[in-house]
């Protein structure tokens, strides 16, 4: 029966396609591309029949297990009346429209076959095409017999008189054609800005690569061929000559309706190298002096260039940067700098929607209303008052119990350097390097239980190294957290067991925090791509050894009453990104975290433990539900489920994304992890870290929806445990329970998890 009803959806999808088709006319269903040669290796005549396949055009129409869902789709939509409604945007938006064989030009794509072919070096290849009908169905085969391809044999450089010609000889090792390689047009090309490059780092600002000429000689030899690289004749004489930096000119309230600058000379403003027609009086020259970085006298570079403009554009007090180069009136081979500077708003006000996961651990969504002022002391500093809101909530599964709550405040001021005391730092890449100080204020209310005030102030800083490394340094961060409104409800609970009372205890953090992350993901090209970030945190080290604080000789120290912590903590999340097609990949996430408490304490504060389950992590379980270990802390008599943590983590988590259609994408994952303790708790029997901790794991799987409106990503996950580490040993795999059709199972075990962004 199964087997009818699969062929009846191929027949319905496949046959009522081309019953929509005007009279005549076939459906192209894609070309194929045939290399034939002995020669050639069967791997490399395989990769050349895929690259060759990607150039026809044009595209049939999508698949999907072999249907055509979304031509389907165009077909029964019908041609809709109006530009608009629901039929309009069915057809248009989620519909596609046939590819007919028609729109098939068998010569042209030959002759884009045979010239990108020539241009690998397989000189004079025959390709001959052909067409196959078939129910109304065309494809297209072509067939490509390629003559064996040509190596270099030799390349040589401009060995003629100029001083160009020393410096693109003097570069000559790092150059892309080399002897033995493949011809290669694009290799060509690529070494002609290869040397531009160059040039344009020895000052030639006129040069361009089409001044260089690649001569190609392929009369002697067998299928070799000598490449002559020469400077063209023709080449104006200024493209021929380097030029250093002369005057420089800023101006900071450049307007880009206007066509002019006007000014008067007490605008004028004359600081170092630099003339300064600020009108208003909006910067301190300094500004300038940090980000440009030319001076007088220096040789044009395209790196300093672009990095001045980086620089400015990463200022944040800008919308729009232009720079012209103009040959000076004063000095010969040399050019005045122009910098036109277009302001943005001073002040503006934002509204974000955050899937955030706070200090305390808790992960929600949050919406954040922040005040900015740009350039508040004239040094391009930012001002930024927040007021914030948020919850954190999931629904059915095994009670947790009371949802949390989130409100605060918080200011921070940022100025585009270091400041740092008695020497001056300065950046040296194309991002600005930051200062910023931050207090903070957050009240978290879990309903029915209790309630906490978070206080926190951070100074530090934060440098880019370049697009991929980031780094992050809190010289001084401190963390005071104090319980408010604690119910006679958990007083009760924690009479019945002890470590619900290190929820609700006061809590004194400080030291210094680093974080340093590496990502190549902007590169939508590649296949691969990774992030990485790693986070250390050192609370009460200095104070801790100087006070000789120890816990286990009952020799804590206190600051205002109030015990500190003392700790080291490390933290590393990594993911990876697997690029299936255009419009899916298989994302994975491995995270380590380790705190180790010594000195005044015993054992890590709860803001900084480690939890998983929840949103964003193993979305199968309540959020820190999971752990430590084995443990299972049952529901209260007060019928909610405690938070559980621990000094150890491991989760991983693996993805598969898929565009859907228009907005939708959707989702298939399993996540896996679990939290430990360092040391033995008796209250807490399994929970201790051991060489058995991979039967602990938890495993959860499930399916999602994401809806991608441009500005943030709505995310609906629907999870479900596959295995159950608090289970006895031998019973944890539930994968045989699993019943969709159970009620009891789903209200046990079906977790619907909704959150802003994806998990990661």
């Amino acid at each position: 029966m199964k087997y009818c009803v699969a062929l009846s959806i191929f027949f319905v999808f496949g046959c009522s396609n081309t019953k929509y088709l005007p009279e005549g006319e076939l459906l192209y269903t894609g070309g194929s591309v045939k290399v034939e040669d002995s020669v050639i290796k069967k791997k490399d005549r395989k990769a050349l029949e895929k690259e060759l396949e990607g150039l026809l055009r044009p595209k049939p129409n999508k698949q999907f297990l072999g249907l055509r869902p979304k031509l389907w789709i165009y077909n029964i939509a019908g041609q809709p009346k109006k530009e608009k409604g629901f039929r309009y945007w069915l057809r248009t938006k989620v519909g596609e429209e046939p590819v007919l064989f028609s729109k098939v030009d068998l010569d042209y794509n030959a002759s884009v076959l045979r010239n990108f072919t020539e241009n690998k070096g397989y000189f004079k290849t025959r390709i001959s095409a052909d067409s196959t009908v078939r129910n109304k169905r065309a494809t297209a085969e072509y067939i490509v017999v390629p003559k064996k391809q040509y190596i270099i044999k030799s390349v040589t450089f401009p060995d003629d008189s100029l001083a160009m010609s020393r410096i693109i000889g003097r570069s000559s090792r790092r150059s892309l054609l080399k002897v033995g390689n493949p011809y290669d047009l694009d290799l060509i090309k690529a070494e002609r800005e290869r040397i531009d490059a160059r040039l344009k780092e020895r000052g030639y600002y006129y040069f361009n690569p089409d001044y260089i000429l690649a001569k190609v000689d392929s009369s002697k030899g067998d299928h070799e061929v000598k490449i002559r690289l020469v400077i063209k004749d023709d080449a104006p004489p200024k493209a021929l000559t380097s030029y250093k930096i002369d005057k420089i000119f800023v101006y900071p309230n450049f307007s880009i309706s206007k066509d002019s600058v006007k000014y008067k000379p007490e605008d004028v403003v004359q600081y170092k190298d630099f003339t300064i027609i600020d009108t208003a009086d909006t910067f301190k020259p300094r500004v300038f002096d940090r980000t440009i970085y030319f001076k007088k006298g220096d040789l044009y570079n395209r790196k300093d260039h672009n990095l001045t403009l980086n620089r400015f554009v990463n200022l944040g007090t800008f919308s729009f940067v232009k720079n012209e180069f103009k040959p000076s009136d004063s000095l010969p081979k040399t050019l005045d700098s122009y910098y036109y500077l277009t302001l943005l708003p001073k002040k503006f006000i934002r509204v974000e929607v955050l899937g955030k996961t706070n200090s305390a651990s808790y992960t929600g969504t949050e919406i954040n209303v922040n005040w900015n002022n740009r350039n508040l002391f004239r040094g391009a500093e930012l001002l930024t008052v927040s007021v914030f809101g948020g919850a954190d909530f999931q629904l059915s599964g095994a009670n947790n119990g009371k949802n949390i709550y989130r409100l605060g405040t918080e200011t921070s001021l940022t100025w585009p350097r270091f400041i740092v005391p008695f020497f001056h730092v300065e950046g040296s890449s194309e991002y600005i390097p930051r200062t910023k100080a931050a207090v903070r204020y957050e009240y978290q209310n879990r309903t029915q239980l209790y309630a906490l005030n978070s206080f926190k102030g951070s100074f530090g800083y934060l440098w880019k190294e370049n697009v991929r490394k980031e780094h992050q340094l809190n010289v001084f961060d401190i963390t005071y957290v104090s319980p408010n409104h604690v119910t006679q409800e958990y007083l009760d609970d924690i009479k019945e067991d002890e470590t619900l009372g290190k929820v609700i205890e006061k809590q004194l953090i400080f030291g210094p925090t680093y974080s340093y992350t590496f990502t190549n993901t902007m590169q939508k090209r590649k296949k691969n791509t990774f992030y990485f970030n790693g986070e250390l945190d050192l609370a009460g080290n200095v104070t801790g050894l100087i006070s000789g604080a120890n816990v286990k000789k009952n020799d804590t120290k206190e600051i205002f009453d109030v015990p500190f912590s003392q700790y080291a903590k490390l933290k590393t999340d990594f993911r990876h990104y697997l690029k299936l097609s255009k419009e899916s990949e298989l994302a994975s996430r491995i995270i380590v975290g380790l705190g180790l408490p010594y000195g005044n304490s015993a054992i890590l504060p709860t803001s900084k433990q480690f939890v998983v389950g929840g949103t964003n992590s193993i979305r199968a379980f309540r959020a820190r539900s999971i752990g430590p270990g084995s443990y299972f802390n049952t529901v209260t008599t007060n019928n909610y489920l405690p938070d559980q943590s621990g000094d150890l983590k491991l989760e991983f988590s693996t993805e598969y994304r898929a565009k859907l259609f228009s907005i939708v994408r959707g989702a298939a994952f399993i996540d896996a992890g679990n939290i430990w303790l360092v040391n033995a708790d008796p209250n807490k029997p399994g929970a201790e870290f051991s060489k058995d901790f991979m039967k602990e794991i938890a495993v959860g799987a499930g399916v999602g929806l994401r809806f991608d409106v441009s500005f943030f990503i709505l995310r609906t996950d629907l999870a479900f445990p596959l295995r159950k580490p608090y289970l006895p040993e031998g019973e944890r795999w539930v994968i045989k329970d699993i019943d969709f059709g159970s009620g009891s199972w789903r209200k046990e075990n079906l977790i619907l998890n909704i959150a802003i962004g994806y998990p990661f």
